[in-house]
């Protein structure tokens, strides 16, 4: 993909935010040498041309310089965790307020065999086997703008099974082989119980075979979520009172369809585009039932499943499930499509700051690279003042004036004492703010409200 070269004072800019951020995020680094380091990458990462590897970013010639970032990315024992958890606070309190935290998934093809946690293996998001990295961001979102916070690196079985291939690529003795889908629901219960953050609906793809162990797991911890499934998923329903004798089993999309005479007209535009767009809605409560392999069954968990018709389909095209219950469903369908809102700032801003560019070999490397990527995107969106137009993507209409991008964080003002942290920019005129959602009880009835 063509890389976007910033001129030279958005640069300047930008390299300024860069020093408010290195202030703010990598307190948790002990030495000064590694802050300056971590500047160096980050500044590398916005402005150098091409492919944002460290021989790049170091420039033709400063051998000292490349040795230097290598030792400081692939090498040194810093802890990416309270970097990244640091990033999230601060956007949480100073971006636009997060709607949601959403998954993406990420695939890195690479040719060679050496690249942790590679290997040939079925992805689903191209359809087909690829020798590839696995990998998932997840992604603070809102109808504005997007920011990745928390990243997981899929580990193919051969590389936490085989002790040389371990070692050498430094991985922890804690770290297992796991689907994508299962790395990124842990990352996110470690987000939900250590990071003090406000929960917010988590918005995933998940598949069939992983659907049982994702509810079960956000259900036990009262995490919301968004799922969106394949319409051939078995679904149960019915069974409450006379009237509804069950419960039945069959495929989402069947049971979507069979409710099209409740169908309801959302409209809404397409994140990074200008025209409105038509869907039209439905749901179903339903029953999920927990893993198979748990000793004592816990009771099914009632769900809502989600339809969607886009405006010249004839069957469901799109299908959610979904624990939370006190939404309107226009409300939630534009929730799930915070998923479109993420892939457009992926490919605009998160690529071209090389998240998919690490050549390093090493477990901890990779990590280091895609924690300095997430604040270089970071520093990409909020200094790009004013480029929201009126009318923001993702919002359903409304009379709500225009929103207004993420402004830079300030100096400390005159008078202020000696190291003060830069006064944080004033919260901005958006959504309000969003409580809790409450999940599903049973007997209860989804609320039927709808955006016409």
């Amino acid at each position: 993909m063509a890389r976007v070269v910033l001129p030279e004072e958005s640069a300047k800019e930008i390299s300024e935010l860069i020093d408010v951020l290195i202030s703010l995020f990598f307190e948790s680094l002990p030495r000064r040498d590694q802050r300056n380091w971590a500047r160096v990458y980050l500044n590398g990462l916005v402005r150098t041309n091409g492919k944002k590897t460290i021989r790049n970013i170091a420039g033709t010639g400063a051998s000292s310089v490349e040795q230097s970032l290598q030792q400081f990315i692939s090498k040194s024992p810093w802890d990416w965790t309270p970097v990244r958890r640091s990033l999230a606070q601060y956007l949480e309190r100073t971006a636009q307020r997060p709607l949601a935290w959403v998954v993406q998934p990420m695939v890195i093809e690479k040719a060679g065999d050496r690249s942790v946690g590679v290997g040939r293996q079925f992805v689903p998001q191209l359809g087909r086997t690829a020798n590839c990295q696995q990998a998932s961001g997840i992604w603070l979102a809102s109808s504005e703008a997007s920011f990745p916070v928390e990243w997981t690196l899929t580990l193919p079985a051969p590389w936490t099974g085989e002790l040389l291939r371990r070692r050498r690529a430094g991985i922890p003795d804690t770290a297992r082989s796991l689907t994508p889908a299962q790395d990124a629901v842990h990352a996110v219960q470690r987000m939900a119980a250590t990071w003090q953050l406000q929960r917010r609906p988590v918005v995933m793809e998940v598949a069939n075979s992983d659907m049982a162990a994702c509810v079960e797991s956000f259900t036990l911890q009262d995490i919301p979520f968004v799922f969106k499934v394949d319409g051939s998923l078995p679904v149960s329903f019915g069974g409450a009172g006379r009237q509804r004798p069950g419960p039945h089993t069959a495929p989402a999309r069947e049971l979507i369809d069979s409710m099209r005479s409740q169908r309801r007209v959302v409209e809404w535009t397409r994140h990074g585009r200008a025209e409105g767009a038509v869907t039209l809605l439905t749901s179903a409560a339903i029953l999920a039932a927990t893993g198979e392999d748990r000793p004592v069954p816990l009771p099914p968990t009632p769900l809502l499943l989600v339809g969607a018709w886009t405006e010249a389909a004839l069957l469901p095209s799109e299908f959610w499930i979904t624990n939370i219950g006190d939404r309107p469903l226009a409300q939630l369908f534009l929730l799930a499509k915070l998923t479109d809102r993420v892939s457009l700032d992926f490919t605009e801003t998160c690529e071209p700051v090389g998240i998919r560019d690490f050549e390093g070999r090493s477990f901890r490397g990779w990590h280091h690279h895609a924690t300095l990527a997430s604040v270089a995107h970071a520093s990409m969106l909020l200094g790009a003042r004013g480029r929201v137009p009126a009318g923001h993507p993702g919002q359903a209409r409304s009379s709500h004036g225009p929103a207004r991008a993420a402004a830079l964080p300030t100096r400390p003002g005159p008078g202020a004492p000696a190291g003060a942290a830069p006064a944080a920019a004033p919260a901005r005129t958006g959504p309000p703010p969003v409580l809790p959602p409450r999940p599903l009880i049973p007997g209860q009835s989804p609320r039927r409200e709808y955006i016409r």
